[in-house]
């Protein structure tokens, strides 16, 4: 999938999670066969989040960094769940409903990751869950997320890298290309959000090259880790 400006790749997007925000969470389950929670669960615990700290989830969705991270540290001063697709964030604020603990300690803003609205240096880090295949800018992202960062502070990437030309992942791009979309269209009734998957992560850096990206843009002891059988990575900053 190709757009003709980062203009229409942005509207595309927000359109997109638009429309699958109702079934968002039960695809993940499915289509990860429920990992993608063991992978919030390791990058809240490599924020190194300090007690009374504040955690920035960009990208949100409806809010799995930031309701785990408040479920490990329960002592945050405050987590702010942001995105710029309006009714995931709404999708999260009825699960919070559910959850009276968050109250008054998790907000939610709506916000492009290219510009944030927050001043610098106010989070202890700044988490992102499958975002930065959909920005039209990755360096200026990581920019953004650096400079909200507080210094010694954490910049976190949960993301899907370009599948490696390895076995594992020719069979991967077969799941991604072939299963996924269907089993999107049947849960989501919106297949080509689902074929947008794969192809932005076909689009996307490999996880050397995000870890090149994030150092260029002043992030130190820039590590990774793979998941799930190379498929998905975990990149960790220090600001």
């Amino acid at each position: 999938m190709t757009f003709n400006s980062a203009a229409e790749k942005y509207t595309y997007v927000n359109q997109m999670f638009a429309r699958i925000a109702h079934r968002y969470d039960l695809m993940n389950r499915v289509m990860t066969v429920g990992q993608d929670r063991r992978w919030r669960r390791l990058l809240v615990r490599q924020a190194n989040l300090p007690p009374g700290g504040r955690l920035l989830d960009i990208a949100t969705g409806t809010g799995d960094i930031a309701f785990e991270a408040l479920r490990q540290h329960p002592d945050l001063a405050q987590v702010v769940g942001a995105d710029f697709t309006l009714p995931m964030m709404l999708v999260g604020r009825q699960r919070q409903q559910e959850q009276p603990h968050t109250a008054g300690r998790l907000s939610w803003s709506a916000a492009d990751t290219l510009h944030l609205p927050f001043p610098d240096a106010t989070f202890d880090a700044v988490a992102s869950g499958f975002l930065m295949r959909n920005v039209v800018s990755v360096p200026q992202a990581l920019a953004e997320q650096r400079r909200v960062c507080k210094p010694g502070g954490r910049v976190l990437v949960l993301e899907i890298p370009r599948p490696a030309d390895t076995l594992f992942g020719r069979l991967f791009r077969f799941y991604f290309h072939q299963i996924v979309p269907r089993l999107g269209g049947l849960i989501s009734g919106q297949p080509d959000a689902y074929a947008y998957l794969p192809a932005s992560a076909e689009a996307f850096l490999r996880p050397e090259e995000l870890q090149t990206v994030m150092e260029q843009v002043g992030l130190k002891e820039v590590r990774y880790t793979m998941l799930m059988f190379g498929t998905v990575a975990l990149h960790v900053g220090v600001r």
